[in-house]
């Protein structure tokens, strides 16, 4: 059925306006609804069913949209507010956690000490991409040509077939920086603590315990560049060096002025690694250790500063004593670049006069006497039996010596002071047993009898039999009274052992030496012997080195000859000047905890 086309009707949407019209109203709009949908004709007022149907249908389309339109506008108007709430929440709490974190930054510690169980590891960067970046700066300070990243470069600046520290495989370098002044150095230093880089120092590296293993990697600074005799002040006696000079060939050339500078370590020792360690050597009993050598020096701290200690003048009350702190600190508060090192004129006479005895404690004895009398000679050296029998084997001297435990005297002075100081030590050797005596006519005489005392290590090393033999050199001191008694223990023990050793010593201040060869397979045995050698010489109220240094081999020694506070007074001290750990890190003090087994028991 289909209704005829009618004018669009608007009595349902007057209706449908009219809600809140009362009930009469509604229902006369539902009658006129009823009556349209069953009369076909239109109504008298011209309004057709379809057409308010189709008037209908548009008022509710309206009401959508407009009900649409008005839950889009809600939304925006929510969602800004949202929006605006939630930037304002991130942002407050932003604030609040950086206030909270000011308020919990620790509190910077009032003690005097830092116990090794109050640190915290340091952190360094030395990845791949940070130290190639590094390379790059390195490469505009010293040149590209002084910035090596050979492997044998690297290798060698890592240990040494002399020492007692046995190179781990990441204990490598990642490369070699070779600085030429006190500039550059501090140049190098500023790109090191920015980007924290660990460094480790290196002049002569004929240290013994470890003290130039990169345990951290980084770079290593070889000063072989800085090799100068920088000034020579004649009256005053002093000179002012660079940290490359060895004390060889700076006695050469200070003899040319009747000038020479005491301390003599090994050969090959340089001012530097001298410095450093706080050597001494043989001529130590009547000239002192290298800190009494040393007037001043300039130093390169871990950020790159530059200090210098002192002036020049031959004593001073000002201030603290910083030029003896870094003695011996071995490279782990500051770089050396420069020293300003004290001399003294030449003896007018020397002589040597070498002993032998049946024991290396009837020698010992002799040496006790000697010191005892108050001889003035110049160097008290022992040489066992085992150790000439190395030097006569090795034929690095000229003469056959008597394999027999011996004793080197070096005597200096007027010429009738030297007659009568030989003529007291024969005196007194007599009465100890021994069983030669010799001493030197002229200057060839002394330079071959004293030869056999400087080629002691070399010629140990020449006994080697094996390319997986090694050389542990080890050194304590006591009290010169207790001096006969630890080197006679020490004698049976490594007799007890089995062992290839031999003993060497500044015995005129109780200062004496191991040179003992072992294999990989006796490594622990070796580690045993010494650790019973040093364990020997604390408890005679001696010292772990006399003049090696500590290392990284004598580090864990320092709480029992010195006390756990005061291991920890140094490691304050040494946070305090690295605060990073950048510098030579875990030498002399552990700046981490050990790991489980690390450390022997005492």
């Amino acid at each position: 059925m289909s209704f005829p086309k009618r004018a669009p009707s608007t009595a349902l949407l007057a209706a449908l306006r009219k809600t809140a019209s009362p009930p009469c109203s509604r229902i006369a709009a539902i009658q006129q609804m009823r009556w349209e949908s069953s009369h076909p004709e239109p109504p008298k007022n011209g309004k057709t069913f379809s057409g308010q149907l189709y008037g209908s249908t548009a008022l509710r389309l309206r009401r959508e949209k407009a009900d649409r339109e008005r839950f889009s506008n809600a939304r925006n108007e929510s969602g800004g507010g949202r929006t605006l709430g939630l930037t304002f929440v991130v942002i407050f709490t932003a604030f609040g956690a950086w206030y909270l974190g000011t308020l919990s930054v620790p509190v910077p510690s009032t003690l005097s000490t830092l116990p090794l169980s109050s640190t915290t590891p340091p952190f360094h960067n030395v990845s791949g991409g940070n130290m190639e970046a590094a390379w790059a700066d390195f490469v505009l300070i010293v040149g590209k040509e002084n910035v090596s990243t050979l492997d044998t470069d690297r290798t060698s600046h890592a240990g040494s077939d002399w020492s007692s520290h046995i190179r781990k495989d990441d204990e490598l370098p990642f490369m070699v920086i070779y600085p030429a002044s006190t500039e550059e150095v501090s140049a190098i230093m500023k790109v090191c603590h920015k980007r924290r880089i660990p460094v480790t120092g290196y002049s002569g590296g004929t240290s013994l315990e470890g003290h130039f293993a990169p345990t951290r990697g980084g770079i290593c600074v070889d000063f072989g560049r800085m090799d100068k005799i920088l000034k020579l002040h004649k009256e005053d006696m002093d000179v002012v060096v660079q940290p490359a000079v060895g004390w060889e060939l700076l006695n050469e050339d200070l003899a040319k002025d009747n000038l020479f500078f005491p301390p003599d370590p090994g050969p090959g020792a340089m001012i530097g690694g001298m410095v450093g360690t706080g050597c001494s050597g043989t001529n130590a009993y009547r000239y002192g250790t290298m800190r009494e050598w040393v007037l001043s020096l300039t130093v390169v701290m871990a950020d790159g500063t530059v200090v210098q200690t002192r002036q020049r003048p031959r004593k001073s009350s000002a201030g603290y004593d910083l030029t003896k702190m870094f003695i011996g600190s071995e490279g782990t508060l500051g770089l050396v670049t420069e020293a300003t090192l004290k001399l003294t004129t030449k003896p007018n006479s020397t002589s040597v006069a070498v002993c032998t005895f049946p024991t290396v404690r009837a020698a010992a004895d002799c040496v006790a006497k000697v010191v005892g009398e108050g001889v003035p000679i110049a160097a008290i050296e022992i040489l066992d039996d085992y150790q000439m029998h190395c030097i006569n084997q090795a034929g690095s001297t000229s003469k056959d010596w008597i394999e027999a435990p011996t004793l080197f005297f070096k005597f200096a002075g007027t010429p009738n002071a030297v007659k009568e100081q030989i003529g007291i030590v024969q005196k007194l050797a007599r009465g100890t047993g021994s069983k030669s005596f010799e001493f030197a006519k002229n200057s060839n005489e002394q330079s071959e009898l004293w030869s056999a005392r400087k080629e002691a290590l070399w010629s140990v090393m020449a006994m080697k039999e094996s390319d997986d033999e090694h050389v542990w050199t080890g050194d304590v001191a006591v009290p010169i009274s207790r001096l006969p008694d630890i080197i006679d223990e020490t004698k049976a023990d490594i007799a007890r052992c089995g062992m290839k050793a031999s003993i060497v010593g500044h015995v005129g201040d109780g200062n004496f030496h191991t040179i003992l060869l072992y294999n990989n397979s006796q490594r622990q045995k070796a580690e045993d012997l010494v650790h019973r050698m040093v364990k020997r010489a604390v408890e005679m109220e001696g010292t772990v080195t006399g003049e090696h240094g500590v290392g990284l081999v004598k580090r864990d020694y320092l709480n029992h000859e010195l006390g756990e506070t005061t291991v920890d007074a140094m490691r304050k001290l040494k946070l305090a000047f690295d605060p990073l750990c950048l510098l030579n890190c875990d030498k002399v003090v552990r700046v981490q905890k050990p790991q489980p087994g690390e450390v022997a028991r005492w």
